[in-house]
């Protein structure tokens, strides 16, 4: 079975096309190096009547929405030689700066799946 980096961001919703073109660049880095699968939704049926909704979840505030991304590997040591040369790519260095991130990186909810079911 396959192994999943699954993510949860909050976005301000004015920063969405800043967030998608970077999205659309760490992509294309990932899939280069390996990621058999890498995908970015934004949230747009969000009012769900049942469970915790991912914007109680994510503690929205006026103006932002969610992001629920992920990234898929063979395996989580696949995942790991993977990530680990994303890592020392210097195209990826220059996307990820804390100042350059259109999103608060502290509010972002993130782990490793791997997965038990795949219909």
């Amino acid at each position: 079975m396959h192994y999943v980096d699954g993510f949860v961001l909050v976005v301000p919703k004015k920063s969405l096309n800043a967030y998608v073109q970077m999205a659309k660049k760490a992509g294309k880095i990932w899939r280069e190096h390996g990621a058999l699968e890498y995908r970015e939704c934004i949230g747009e049926d969000l009012n769900v009547k049942w469970g915790l909704s991912f914007p109680r979840l994510a503690k929205l505030k006026s103006g932002e929405t969610v992001v629920f991304s992920w990234i898929v590997y063979k395996s989580r040591s696949h995942r790991d030689h993977v990530n680990a040369k994303v890592m020392k790519d210097p195209r990826i260095k220059g996307l990820c700066t804390e100042k350059s991130m259109p999103f608060d990186m502290k509010r972002m909810s993130h782990g490793g799946f791997k997965v038990a079911v795949a219909a």
